[in-house]
């Protein structure tokens, strides 16, 4: 009779147990777990602290008692071994009473996991410092939160779990923050998907801080002061450390067991180490990555079951091999699904293997159908024998369905050809005809065979403007969300007619807001002719930077946030229709009623939430509504009277005329900055309302200091402008700074109000005090050089607010 020691419980030991016994009735099988539990469901941590899981007992899968009823194992929890003789095949086990004794073995399975890191910074020993690694650690924060009446807390760490536990504590209705030290959160992900899941974090609530890393934690009565190395300071009444985690395989260091640098066990592809006899699996080894076949560790419980199952069998004599892990991943964020599977793009620039990337925005099926959504997706696959190398997606729905099928596909080495085949079960509630697999696999298939040439928003950093025309082919309402700068519309609708304007001795890049209306624009022009490329993925891939939009302000209160259709057959349904079918639709019903007439209409794509706020202010329709729920945008309309303005708690409202002034302040220079505020103050006290847009030169006007971290051209203009509003010239007799100095002068002495006091007092007063983004971005200036108090926007919402407006003046 064999004798079987398995090290750990949980995803791992566990598996192994219990397929050894469906293998071996014989054999004896002793389990150690240290903890009090020795198989739990920790994935589910996060959800159980959030409230989601409500049942504490649904979490432990097994216990010691039902494991011995059912397979006859041995489990002896609270039971830590803490040496291992390989030589002579036994073990050390220390009780939680502090007895020890020996146990010998035939086999030994080593599942020890992992646990989390505790990074050298000071003050990390706080009493309000957590883990979630076990259900003791989940008791201990439920129990932390109940007692002190937790408000805020902080998550330390961007990946899956603190992801998870960020989301979840803020289901609890507790102020939250999550800090990433990487630029991005969610590695797996390329930050191009990684921002959408980002802007879902922050859409519902979450502060969220990347690039940040903590330096210092420091107790400060009742809360603690989390430091940061850009000099902030974060107060929180606890904090979740989810930093990462690395192998519990301290007590092995002795045992002649080889391990990687970081503690791992090495292990070959029957999941041996190097000691007769040893196995080893779960969060403690290191792998194969399936693709490359290079060594890494993925920490997965997926992974760490199978290699438990494979193990079992090889004690019981069945020679089964483990052929690596493809690292395949899902999250769930508020609303949406993001997943993974394979390599992203920095893995593959960094192996300097030559690929190419296709994006696409497919429905999750068929988009006649009520209640379908769009996915974003991102696939890789090799440039010279075109297999699949990764995928990413995020959406709503039907995002598993997908990452799951490119998985599969990678695990037989498929190329995108084989994606064209794939025949995938279709009818209207659950798939498309071609699927989204079956969509990328034609792209690619465009690509190789030169039907389609692409290009990607990082090109546009360095196009080459006087040989290059950028074509957008979207309809004329779309603009209203933004454009390309530098860019020409002509509609596709219009473009048979039209392409006679386009010069064929430039190179002409076509664009849309998803990708297919471009590729079709680029299909056509290259016919005529014309040597044409399109984005790839269109204008939704761009990365959009993490503020809260101006729907959240008006419209996300108590009532949106318990926001309930009451009559679901009273809202339009356009879900399914993509950019621009929802707002053409709109249009057309806008056209069509009588003015005061309400339009109420639901739609799937997420770009609608920030485009018909925009489209109602340049159509002079009021948007009364604005909510979302299940991944459904709700939308109230009502047709004219685009000023009115809701007031929720009163029945009085008010009514704008075009009597309003916008004012574009494009110079830094100290006197027309002052004289631009006294215009602004003036007109705001005849009962006009103001919008300042300051861009370019003038930003500086706005500054309060100047940031260290910049790169060399960012450093570059920061050197050559004014640092604040108290460093700006004059236009006309500067004398290195006199001329500045004997106008502040003799404001002073007429007791006429500064600049800094005019600026306060328009903001004060209600002027709407806006900086370019764009500008902001081509200059390296970020918010928090700016002062505080002030908007953000683009040219569409300058342009929104001109539209309302008589006086338009330049400065």
């Amino acid at each position: 009779m064999k004798k079987i020691l398995i090290v750990g419980g949980v995803a791992g030991g566990a598996s192994t147990a219990t397929r050894l016994r469906r293998l071996d009735e014989d054999s004896e099988i002793i389990i150690f777990e240290r903890g009090e539990y020795v198989s739990f469901a920790n994935c589910g941590l996060p959800y159980y602290i959030g409230g989601v899981i409500q049942n504490r007992e649904s979490l432990l899968v097994q216990t010691p008692e039902s494991l011995k009823a059912r397979f006859n194992l041995d489990v002896r929890v609270n039971s830590e071994v803490i040496e291992v003789n390989g030589k002579d095949k036994k073990v050390k086990v220390k009780t939680k009473n502090g007895e020890e004794y020996e146990e010998t073995y035939d086999f030994l399975v080593l599942a020890p996991g992992a646990k989390p890191i505790f990074p050298p910074i000071k003050g990390i020993e706080n009493k309000k410092i957590f883990t979630l690694r076990n259900i003791n650690d989940m008791d201990k924060i439920k129990a932390e939160i109940k007692k002190h009446n937790v408000k805020k807390a902080t998550v330390v760490g961007g990946g899956y779990v603190g992801v998870e536990t960020a989301e979840n504590l803020k289901h609890l209705g507790i102020d939250t923050t999550l800090i990433e030290a990487a630029p991005h959160i969610l590695a797996p992900f390329d930050s191009e998907i990684s921002n959408i899941l980002e802007y879902e974090l922050v859409n519902n609530g979450i502060n969220l801080m990347t690039s940040e890393k903590v330096v210092e934690f420091q107790e400060d009565k009742n809360e603690i002061n989390i430091k940061l190395e850009s000099e902030k300071i974060v107060t929180a009444d606890m904090v979740i450390l989810s930093i990462g985690v690395s192998p519990d395989t301290k007590f092995l260091q002795n045992s002649g067991i080889n391990l990687g640098e970081r503690g791992h066990i090495l292990v070959n592809d029957k999941l041996e180490t190097n000691i007769d006899g040893v196995y080893a699996l779960g969060d403690s080894i290191i792998v194969k990555n399936y693709i490359t076949n290079e060594d890494c560790a993925i920490p997965l419980a997926g992974p760490a079951n199978r290699q438990g199952r494979i193990v079992a069998g090889n004690i019981a004599g069945r020679e089964e091999k483990y052929g690596g892990s493809l690292g395949t991943a899902i999250i769930k964020i508020f609303e949406l699904t993001g997943a993974s599977t394979g390599l992203n793009e920095r893995a593959l620039k960094q192996l300097n293997i030559s690929y190419e990337k296709i994006y696409l925005h497919p429905n999750n099926h068929a988009a006649y159908y009520p209640g379908a959504t769009p996915i974003t997706i991102k696939v890789i696959y090799n440039k010279k024998n075109r297999q699949v190398l990764g995928a990413q997606a995020v959406g709503i729905n039907g995002v598993d369905k997908f990452i799951d099928v490119i998985a599969t596909s990678i695990k037989f080495k498929a190329t995108i050809d084989d994606l064209t085949e794939l025949e995938l079960a279709y009818a209207p509630p659950f798939l498309s005809a071609k699927s989204p697999a079956n969509m990328v696999g034609f792209i690619g298939e465009n690509i190789e065979d030169n039907l389609l040439e692409q290009v990607f928003i990082s090109d546009l950093k360095n196009y080459n403007k006087k040989d290059t025309i950028i074509l957008d082919v979207r309809e004329e309402l779309e603009l209203i969300s933004g454009n390309l700068e530098n860019s020409i519309n002509i509609p596709l609708s219009e473009l048979r007619k039209r392409y006679s304007e386009l010069s064929k001795d430039k190179e002409i890049w076509t664009y849309c807001a998803v990708g297919l209306r471009g590729y079709i624009a680029a299909r056509f022009l290259s016919q005529k002719g014309y040597k044409v490329k399109n984005l790839a993925g269109g204008i939704e891939i761009e990365e959009k930077e993490l503020v809260k939009t101006q729907a959240e302000d008006n419209f996300l209160n108590k009532e949106s946030i318990d926001f309930k259709v009451k009559k679901e057959d009273e809202y339009l349904d356009l879900s399914g229709l993509s950019c621009p079918g929802p707002l053409v639709k709109i249009k057309e019903k806008i056209d069509k009623l009588q003015e005061n007439e309400e339009l109420k209409v639901k739609v799937s794509d997420p770009g609608f939430y920030n485009d018909i706020q925009a489209w109602s202010k340049v159509t002079k329709n009021s948007l009364l509504s604005l909510n979302k729920k299940d991944g459904i945008i709700y939308a109230v309309l009502q047709k004219g009277e685009s000023s009115k303005v809701v007031i929720k708690e009163q029945e009085n409202r008010i009514i704008e005329d075009n009597s309003n002034m916008t004012i574009v302040v494009f110079s830094g220079d100290l006197d027309k900055a002052i004289a631009a505020f006294i215009i602004a103050n003036g007109a705001l006290a005849m009962g006009k309302k103001v919008t300042m847009f300051f861009t370019f030169w003038g930003l500086p006007i706005l500054k309060k200091k100047n940031l260290s971290k910049k790169s060399f051209i960012e450093k570059m203009f920061a050197m050559m402008l004014p640092k604040n509003s108290q460093d700006l010239p004059v236009s006309k007799m500067n004398f290195f700074g006199i001329g500045a100095k004997m106008i502040r002068n003799v404001m002073k002495k007429k007791n006429i109000m500064s600049l800094e006091e005019l600026m306060k007092k328009a903001k004060d007063i209600g002027v709407n005090i806006t900086a370019c983004t764009m500008s902001m971005d081509v200059m390296g200036i970020s918010e928090e050089e700016l002062i505080d108090g002030i908007n953000y926007g683009g040219v569409g919402q300058y342009l929104g607010e001109a539209e309302k407006s008589n006086n338009n003046l330049f400065i």
